[in-house]
């Protein structure tokens, strides 16, 4: 009788295993179908305090400005049969890969040589410079800006084709609208952030008719229903936007204004894009009483652009922890730091991005006190 009854409870706990591994894989099939979700690549050593059962979690977020490849800059990588973009990168790798997950605005569509690499005004990239951005600890790229339909949609299937190809995440830009109703959530150390992105226009270009979702123009209504979802499935909401005035280096009252609707709406992180130059860093108290981090331009990270603080960018970061109690979960921002960098180039070759308060090695004058101007100018709203 002893050995029935053993029997018979193994099958008991045999067929709940069953059936709760059934009900897991249901649900999360049913996830894929409204998000992507990407294990971010390993940068750091994952942080996590396990204290009387409440969980604390850690990680880092950083970002970068626009990669804008001017011809003069693809000309430089180009060796007589290919193309490598790595050197640039060289000098601030070892920084590029200190946040857990890190997203640049690849402002110039990455089309391709098939289709002809072309600049200013109608941009087009080699596929090369993602696999650049790749080796240097990109994690995820923007794609929604105002040079999005530079060559129409074959650059955008071209480009977002390689993307998918080599494992880059991308958003703004999509392949279809099943694709774009997918939420692009990128996974570490137990936090998941979605990214979201949008674009004030598109110089003019029209988009096809019927294929809204080759890009993402700023349309209120649309991004209110995709952060709430966003809220849904991940921690925390990243919105990189393409806004304000070129060459402006404080921002314009409509974007405070939009990130201030953003930033109640749900968003958690806002990285902003477009002016070419940077602009200040800043809080923003939500009338729920969250906290949410904004800067409103990282200026250009590579492009041909010179002078007058268009070569000077930098990488942002914002340290996110995720609380886990038995009351509930709460996430917290804190720590935003900023990293100025310096585009280095010697008649037009030769192209670096370096640590601005290194660039007085690299041909800039009073670079220690244009570092510090900088700093100040990132921090100004933070005090």
């Amino acid at each position: 009788m002893k050995k029935k009854a053993v029997i018979s409870s193994v099958l008991i706990i045999s067929v709940c295993v069953a059936v709760a591994s059934f009900l897991l894989i249901q649900q999360q099939n049913k996830m894929g179908d409204q998000s992507m979700v990407y294990p971010a690549k390993v940068h750091t050593i994952r942080e996590q305090e396990t204290i009387n059962r409440n969980i604390t979690e850690k990680i880092t977020i950083g970002a970068i400005g626009d990669i804008l490849i001017h011809d003069t800059v693809y000309k430089d990588a180009f060796s007589g049969s290919q193309y490598n973009f790595n050197p640039i990168f060289e000098k601030v790798k070892s920084i590029l890969e200190t946040p857990d997950i890190l997203t640049a605005n690849q402002e110039s569509m990455l089309g391709g040589v098939e289709i002809g690499v072309s600049s200013y005004p109608m941009f087009n990239s080699p596929h090369e410079v993602a696999d650049a951005l790749v080796n240097t600890g990109v994690d995820i790229v923007s794609l929604a800006n105002n040079h999005t339909l530079d060559k129409g949609e074959r650059g955008i299937l071209s480009a977002t084709d390689y993307l998918n190809s080599i494992g880059l995440p991308h958003v703004g830009s999509f392949l279809n609208e099943e694709d774009r109703k997918k939420l692009r959530i990128l996974k570490k150390n137990g936090i998941n952030l979605a990214f979201l992105s949008y674009t004030y226009g598109t110089n003019g270009i029209p988009i096809p008719n019927g294929k809204d979702f080759l890009v993402n123009l700023i349309n209120r209504d649309q991004m209110k229903e995709e952060i709430h979802r966003a809220k849904q499935e991940a921690d925390v909401v990243v919105m990189s936007i393409h806004w304000g005035n070129e060459y402006q280096r404080i921002p314009t009252s409509e974007q405070k204004e939009l990130a201030n609707f953003l930033a109640n709406e749900g968003v958690d992180i806002i990285f902003g894009s477009h002016p070419h130059v940077l602009q200040p860093m800043e809080w923003i108290e939500t009338a729920d009483g969250r906290k949410s981090f904004v800067i409103y331009s990282l200026g250009n990270f590579i492009s041909g652009q010179i002078w007058d603080y268009k070569d000077i960018g930098g990488m942002a970061t914002v340290e996110i922890t995720k609380q886990i109690t038995e009351s509930g979960k709460k996430i917290e921002l804190s720590n935003p730091i900023f990293y100025p960098t310096f585009v280095s180039s010697k008649n037009f070759r030769n192209y670096q991005v370096v640590p601005l308060d290194q660039a007085g090695s690299h041909g800039l004058d009073n670079a220690a006190a244009k570092n510090q101007e900088i700093l100040e100018h990132m921090n100004q709203w933070l005090r």
